[in-house]
């Protein structure tokens, strides 16, 4: 179940996708404005932003380019009314993977939508991730030390899947913040090791071992004890 995130300050429109996507089986988000899309796009990191152009205050443009600078590389389909050919390249120069002209085809948007999900790479991010006994689901956010389930909470699951993305490799405190706080952190300067504890406490709860190993003065790595 692939994730979609849609922008547009068109509630009506909104609605319409909404229904849409639902209808064909992905998971959806939305916001009417540039901010509320940067904040959603944190929280729930989908695979797809369906990205308006024009919205009053932070446009379209504006929140691509904040994305992209934080080095997110969630899939932009650029969804405007703008269909100057001046306009879709300056679309897809800032950054977006795809430009749909309004009005369109619901069934155009869809095939887009499947077509940016087939690109390599893309497909491996939703595959089931596992290390020594733990085990993550990203289709269906489960998460199991061997047969005992446990619910996390987003910011958990964020950190979570970033570790077992990287099982070994050392995650430097910034890297980890960069990734699961984003480029507009401005937490307090221990909500890395909070969440650290948390997710120490569920991933233990059963009396397991530790898997999340902190490496002094540097940051954090998903490993069994020597």
């Amino acid at each position: 179940m692939a994730t979609v995130l849609i922008v547009d300050d068109d509630t009506k429109l909104l609605k319409m996708l909404q229904r849409t996507l639902l209808y064909e089986g992905f998971r959806v988000f939305s916001a009417t404005n540039g901010n509320e899309a940067l904040a959603e796009a944190l929280a729930h990191r989908p695979d797809v932003v369906v990205l308006d152009w024009m919205m009053p205050g932070l446009d379209g443009l504006g929140v691509l380019a904040r994305l992209r600078t934080a080095g997110d590389r969630t899939l932009i389909l650029m969804l405007t009314a703008r269909d100057a050919v001046e306009s879709r390249v300056e679309g897809l120069e800032s950054g977006a993977d795809d430009y749909l002209v309004k009005p369109f085809a619901p069934a155009e948007l869809l095939a887009r939508i499947h077509a940016l999900l087939r690109r390599p790479g893309v497909a491996a991010k939703n595959q089931p991730l596992a290390y020594a006994d733990l085990s993550l689901d990203p289709a269906t956010r489960e998460t199991r030390r061997r047969e005992r389930a446990f619910d996390l909470t987003s910011k958990e699951y964020d950190l979570l899947h970033l570790l077992m993305r990287h099982p070994r490799q050392v995650l430097t405190r910034e890297q980890i913040l960069q990734e699961v706080w984003g480029y507009d952190f401005g937490g307090e300067d221990n909500v890395l090791e909070v969440y650290i504890g948390y997710l120490r406490k569920k991933t233990e709860a059963g009396g397991e071992s530790r898997l999340i190993q902190t490496v002094r003065g540097v940051g954090y790595v998903l490993r069994e004890d020597a």
